[in-house]
């Protein structure tokens, strides 16, 4: 990105939901961590370039410790004989308020900070500024703060468009390559083998053009750049600490080649709560996978689970069966006749996860299925952690940056779910059976235990089959684990989508790993290789 062509400033987002809990444990080892150390070793081959070339650098891989980073920076620097000015944004930790704020017995606390603090250490001069638990979209709205003058004072009033449009710039652009044909499913119709990084030309209206460097690979389409607007998002209304987007005013249009305006987004007062990022210890967790080999896969696996489910004394507080049939008939290898029989347990107990089920696992080796054998040996129950969201006044995290507290905003206003726009007149005619992603892409991800599937549409009939098509109870159908699952549906015609939540699918999120898929990451494919009868007009307009 510093090589390949103009760049004012350079955004780097390394802070999951996941990582939290992992820098907890790390912090809780050594108190002078809690912070990305990738970013120190990245940043060594680039801040010398950066300097040199007048980029700013932004980042949040300050983690639970942005201040030990940022002197971690001054030391880099001074070693690399470069003068380099060095700001960090504090104040979203609230760990030590733990109790008193309800949050007891966290590992980590953080408040999802706004962008002022960016803008602040910006204006004030600092080439480099490393944050804490900022949103995501917090890396591009504050450099946009502080070039245009955007929310002067802290006044949610100013600007709310302009901040909108930079947070859909900053959601587009946090996943990298994700925009570019990363993770794509048409990417058959690009060269995606070493995808460019998507860079946005940032306008004082908050509009952008979303684009690349000029040779690099991959692509940007609307088709991308919808695909990214879809990934891990709930209602129409996007609630941040800045301004409530509206993610159904956005408009998309391809604007030459590798170039996508965004333009048209509409912004709202942000919530009276701030969102707090609280992982707690969830207990430990283990799992055995089976092979089940050649004939008579689903008696085998009968076998083995009855097998099993008798040894475990005591029960686990959890166990969970995943049986993927990757096995073909007639295989020409042994791994194509094999399928996997997959046991994942946890329990707040690390004996009960610990020897005493792998052990028992492999204790089976000479008195169950043929062929029986196990794709790791024997091991100990690792713990595991529980991300919840959780929600306090907006003037409880002190939001600092170089001696400035900033003040939450004057004006904000309650979220409400959307109505659903009126439908599109819907598609007749004659259909054919095929898979729903012969016409329709989608992208899905984690939202701490809920999950969420976008599925978009590249023509007006396309959106209109879906709007009528893809309810809640249509989804459950084609997607039977979800059967008993709530799911919330949004209609976002500007960008030919329908959004799907699927509340409770991952359990209690990513680090229990229960599920095959435990961030729901090809959930959207699964949905898209489901049989459905298709308008046979939608088929004959498939590029």
């Amino acid at each position: 990105m510093l090589t390949g062509g103009e760049l004012d400033v350079l955004t780097g987002d390394y802070l999951a939901e996941l990582t939290m809990l992992i820098l907890g444990r790390q912090r809780a080892k050594d108190p002078t961590r809690g912070y990305a150390t990738t970013f120190l070793r990245q940043l060594e081959t680039g801040l010398g370039e950066a300097r040199a070339r007048g980029v700013k650098v932004v980042a949040n891989a300050g983690g639970l410790n942005p201040a030990g980073l940022a002197d971690a920076v001054r030391t880099l620097a001074q070693r690399l004989g470069l003068d380099v000015s060095v700001a960090h944004v504090e104040g979203d930790d609230l760990l030590p308020r733990a109790d008193e704020l309800g949050l007891g017995g966290a590992l980590t606390a953080n408040a999802y900070l706004g962008a002022a603090g960016i803008a602040t250490c910006l204006r004030a001069g600092a080439d480099v500024v490393v944050t804490g638990r900022v949103t995501d979209a917090s890396l591009v709205v504050g450099p946009g703060m502080a070039h245009f003058g955007w929310g002067a004072a802290g006044s949610s009033t100013d600007d709310l468009d302009a901040l909108a449009g930079a947070v859909v710039v900053g959601h587009v652009l946090e996943c990298g390559t994700q925009a570019t044909g990363g993770n794509y499913s048409f990417s058959a119709r690009h060269d995606v083998r070493r995808p460019g990084f998507p860079l946005a030309e940032l306008h004082a209206d908050g509009s952008a053009v979303i684009t690349k460097h000029p040779g690099t690979g991959g692509a940007v389409t609307v088709g991308t750049v919808t695909a990214q607007l879809l990934y891990e998002i709930q209602g129409a209304r996007y609630a941040g600490p800045d301004v409530t987007t509206r993610f159904d005013t956005i408009s998309l249009a391809q604007d030459g080649p590798d170039r996508v305006r965004i333009s048209g987004t509409v912004g709202e007062p942000p919530p009276p709560t701030t969102k707090v990022c609280v992982n707690t210890l969830g207990g430990f967790r283990n799992e055995m996978t089976v092979a089940l080999t050649g004939l008579d896969v689903e008696a085998k696996a009968e076998l083995v689970t009855a097998q099993l489910e008798a040894a475990l004394d005591p029960r686990p507080q959890t166990v969970a069966w995943t049986l993927s049939r990757l096995d073909t008939p007639d295989a020409a290898t042994q791994a194509q006749a094999t399928a996997l029989l997959r046991c994942a347990v946890s329990d707040e107990d690390p004996k009960v996860v610990g020897r005493s089920f792998s052990g028992a696992v492999v204790e089976l080796a000479l008195a169950s299925i043929a062929g029986f054998h196990v794709l790791a040996p024997p091991g100990d129950g690792t713990p595991y952690g529980r991300y919840t969201a959780a929600y306090v006044d907006n003037a409880v995290p002190q939001h600092l940056a170089t001696g400035v507290l900033h003040q939450p905003p004057a004006t904000t206003r309650p979220l409400h779910p959307v109505p659903d726009p009126e439908l599109p007149e819907a598609l007749t005619g004659p259909t054919r059976r095929v898979p729903l992603g012969t016409v329709f892409g989608a992208r899905s991800g984690d939202k701490g235990g809920d999950a969420n599937v976008g599925v978009w549409a590249e023509s007006d009939a396309g959106y209109a089959w879906l709007a009528h098509e893809l309810t809640p109870d249509r989804l459950r159908v084609l997607l039977p684990e979800t059967a008993e699952l709530e799911i919330h549906r949004t209609l976002l015609p500007n960008l030919r989508a329908v959004n799907l939540v699927l509340v409770g699918l991952l359990g209690e999120g990513v680090a229990s790993a229960h599920r095959f898929d435990p961030q729901a990451k090809a959930v959207g494919e699964w949905l898209r290789s489901r049989l459905v009868d298709l308008p046979v007009t939608l088929l004959e307009e498939t590029p």
